[in-house]
């Protein structure tokens, strides 16, 4: 494929600039999913301190405990749904950063493989009687790399998925206790209530 020098070496550069795009393109979606999370939590501290400041203004407006459990009560919900809204969002940034990292890694690889191998073909066509030997192993080495390669990104991806399955089990876990929670404080209000009826 290689027959001078020029060619090997405009490969070889073109293998660099490829991997250069392939950084800076991974770069750029890890900062922009940073932005993401970042203006994510900023949004969810927000409204959890707007929140905070209009039922304490409730709470303290109100005449007795009843009404306070009762607005106590009215709060839980809204704080439920605001978390899954927050694990949702975060999940959704999380796989679209995976999705990219995948698809970036899957094409680097490709890529390299192979330009690597038409490079190891050309060096490896015209050798001298007796580097056979030599270049197995080079070949060898070359395929280990790739090997140990793909497990590290195979390991990432893995790991990736397991972190989306700890999101996901949080936000299952999280959405019943908050509506036992609320379901608790309402049962509490409610003889309160009946109490003041009377």
């Amino acid at each position: 494929m290689f027959t001078n020098p020029e060619q090997f070496a405009s490969a070889t550069k073109a293998l660099f600039e490829f991997q250069l795009e392939t950084f800076n393109t991974l770069t750029s979606k890890a900062v922009q999913g940073v932005e993401q999370v970042v203006a994510l939590n900023l949004a969810a501290a927000k409204s959890s301190v707007e929140g905070g400041l209009a039922a304490g203004k409730e709470i303290s407006a109100a005449r007795d405990p009843k009404a306070v459990l009762a607005v106590a009560a009215a709060k839980v919900q809204p704080g439920v749904a605001n978390a899954a809204a927050y694990n949702q969002q975060l999940g959704e940034i999380i796989a679209d950063i995976r999705q990219e990292f995948t698809r970036a890694a899957d094409a680097h690889m490709t890529e390299a493989k192979n330009t690597l191998s038409a490079l190891i073909y050309d060096v490896t066509k015209n050798v001298r009687p007796g580097s056979e030997n030599a270049v197995q192993i080079v070949k060898t080495a070359i395929d280990n790399a790739f090997a140990g390669y793909e497990q590290v990104t195979n390991a990432t991806r893995q790991a990736v998925a397991n972190v989306e399955d700890q999101l996901a089990k949080a936000a299952a876990k999280v959405e019943p206790a908050a509506a036992a929670a609320a379901e608790a404080v309402q049962a509490a209000a409610a003889p309160a209530k009946k109490t003041a009826k009377k």
